[in-house]
């Protein structure tokens, strides 16, 4: 069934139709939804659309290789776990250029809405298009057409396209679009490097206070036990002893030979009582060091606590200080940094509008449209009960 049966057009009578007129009336609804859309398409797109131009670049983020010490060894196992060196960061990146603050940058630097306004480009393509209004959401949701991004996941390279109405607007926004892009990768180096200073100054800070309380705290010991070194003073005292104990031993071995041979020698006497005294000396030398609760050796154990922690209160520091020269010596170095593998291209041709394919893809949906209508009719003329 064709639908120009459904639609019977009968000339009026004594008047006489040509036959483009009885052709038009009888396709009436092929000329309304295939033909005049394309010829409208036509004329927009030949006579009226706007060139637009272009401009694309090309970046990447990277990471310099450096040399880890121990003290950053977090970040080596942070490396060896299969980390990206840097397309994480190329995607936040491409996150901004999409983003909101990215327009509002672009507005402040170079005036990004008169140049989407702009006077040379044809009503229906400019800023605003018909339907919008001149506020910020509509511009974004406009920007979100005008500039395209993607990933290479292949090479790792972000693409950058802008399009514009002239070839110096195209090229003004995409090196502006980088310019605000390194300026944020240098941002969020700085951000990481002094907050790593930040943190290691702080453990320097803590370990400083750990450190001199533990010297005052042994100052303090050794003031209120009345002893430099606890170790070196019992060792002293030992020695003393020692030496009265080998003395005390030679004596009495001169007595007992005394007694043996000359037993009525008017020096034994004598030579028992120094003995005597040398036996004394030695209990009393032994009493320093062990024995009562004054002895150095009830004073060892707390002096030798307090001497580990300013020993490890020291050794934290000297680490502690270590890791902030190193955290000062990578601020030196951007950890991440933008590098331009294609500059913004000034074009010199405009690569937009594909006219004439635009034109054949409105016709191709005009004319689907149609006979989804023309079929959609012949079935329900088909069904529709007969009177």
């Amino acid at each position: 069934m064709n639908v120009e049966h459904s639609f019977p057009v009968d000339a009026p009578a004594g008047v006489q139709e040509s036959a483009f007129t009885v052709w038009v009336k009888k396709r009436r609804w092929f000329v309304l939804f295939v033909i005049l859309p394309t010829l409208l398409a036509t004329i927009y797109y030949m006579f009226i659309a706007s060139d637009i131009y272009v401009s694309e670049a090309r970046f990447v983020i990277k990471s310099p290789d450096q040399k880890r010490s121990q003290i950053s060894s977090l970040a080596n196992i942070i490396q060896t776990t299969g980390l990206s060196g840097g397309q994480e960061q190329t995607n936040e990146i491409l996150d901004y250029i999409r983003s909101r603050n990215a327009l509002k940058d672009l507005d402040h630097t170079v005036h990004i809405r008169k140049r989407f306004a702009s006077p040379v480009a044809d009503p229906i393509s400019r800023f605003p298009q018909p339907l919008m209004e001149n506020t910020f959401e509509d511009l974004f949701k406009y920007y979100g057409k005008m500039v395209d991004t993607r990933l290479d996941t292949e090479t790792g390279t972000a693409i950058v396209k802008v399009k514009a109405f002239t070839p110096q607007d195209a090229y003004t926004i995409n090196r502006s679009l980088l310019d605000l892009s390194e300026s944020l990768v240098n941002r969020l180096n700085a951000r990481v490097q002094n907050k790593g200073i930040s943190e290691a100054q702080k453990q320097v800070d803590l370990a400083t206070s750990r450190a001199k309380s533990a010297r005052v705290a042994l100052a303090q010991y050794r003031n209120a036990a009345s002893l430099i070194d606890p170790a070196k003073q019992a060792g002293g005292v030992i020695e003393i002893a020692n030496t009265m104990v080998a003395e005390r031993a030679a004596l009495q071995a001169q007595l007992q030979t005394m007694q043996r041979l000359t037993p009525e020698n008017p020096s034994i006497p004598a030579l028992r009582n120094r003995i005597s005294a040398i036996s004394a000396q030695i209990a009393s030398q032994d009493s320093r060091v062990a024995g009562s609760n004054t002895g150095i050796a009830s004073k060892l154990g707390g002096y030798e606590n307090l001497l580990v922690e300013q020993e490890f209160a020291t050794e934290n520091l000297n680490v502690a200080n270590a890791a902030l020269v190193q955290a000062r010596t990578e601020a030196q170095h951007q950890r991440f940094y933008l590098e331009r593998v294609v500059d913004p291209n000034m074009p010199d041709m405009a690569l937009l509008p594909q006219r004439l394919i635009a034109i054949l893809t409105v016709a191709a949906a005009a004319v689907c449209l149609y006979f989804i209508g023309w079929m959609l009719i012949v079935g329900i003329l088909e069904h529709a009960p007969d009177d």
